[in-house]
């Protein structure tokens, strides 16, 4: 004999899992936004908009897969969300003239803003680590050498035996594929 589930047993069950899911994820969630988001009210606020999400995810037909993953990537989303909110740049051009002004220092959020800051500033710096490895050797290492190593443009010339113009030229095209590269994440974050 088949058994049917009436709908307030269904509703029963799901309010148990979701309790359940609850009970057992709070602490890990509430922690992972804590260390990405200084403000504590606003910490809660998220983990609340996170679990409101788990909640409206239950209505839907399709299953949760994994709903541990599920929650940490809400989470990462909201976090994003709020500080997109907080802060709209855009990413710099290389400016003419500008040539010893590092252009990293413009695009990077300081670590100093807070958590949220340092969480951008470091998902960033993954993402133009990888855009790096796709340059061509002569234009990722006048970007590196001018942006990372901190030399002027004048002690690569005199290192390498190229022109100085040679050398801005490189960084210029290295540049322009890393703010390519780059302007998704960082409008991800503003």
């Amino acid at each position: 004999m088949e058994t049917t589930h009436k709908p307030h047993e269904l509703m029963t069950d799901q309010d148990n899992h979701i309790t359940e899911t609850v009970r057992r994820e709070r602490g890990r969630l509430g922690s992972f936004i804590r260390k990405r988001v200084a403000d504590a009210s606003e910490a809660e606020d998220i983990l609340q908009d996170v679990f409101y999400e788990l909640v409206e995810a239950y209505r839907l037909p399709e299953p949760i897969e994994q709903v541990g993953a599920w929650l940490f990537r809400v989470a990462r989303n909201r976090i994003i969300d709020r500080f997109r909110k907080k802060k709209e740049v855009a990413l710099p051009d290389l400016e003419e003239g500008s040539e010893d002004e590092a252009w990293l220092d413009k695009v990077l959020p300081s670590s100093d803003e807070g958590p949220e800051a340092a969480y951008a500033r470091n998902v960033m710096l993954e993402e133009l680590y990888e855009a790096l490895d796709e340059l061509p050797e002569e234009q990722r290492d006048a970007f590196i050498g001018h942006e990372i190593e901190g030399l002027s443009f004048k002690e690569m010339s005199a290192a390498t035996g190229l022109g100085v113009n040679t050398l801005l030229a490189r960084k210029r095209y290295a540049v322009l594929h890393l703010r390519t590269r780059l302007q998704d994440l960082l409008d991800e974050f503003n």
